[in-house]
């Protein structure tokens, strides 16, 4: 399942870290780094689905 999810953080960031911890800060942290730039939101949810 976790290489369902980063392969999901590479395509949108912001679904494999919904899928991974839901509605919460680092959800919406990731949309703004997605916004702001593809990869700081790309690098952030490979972290969040990978340290677990």
């Amino acid at each position: 399942m976790d290489l369902i999810r980063i392969i999901l953080s590479v395509i949108i960031p912001p679904l494999g870290v919904f899928l991974q911890v839901g509605l919460g800060k680092h959800f919406w942290l990731n949309i703004l780094l997605t916004i702001l730039g593809y990869i700081p939101g790309l690098v952030h949810a490979v972290y969040i689905v990978a340290r677990k």
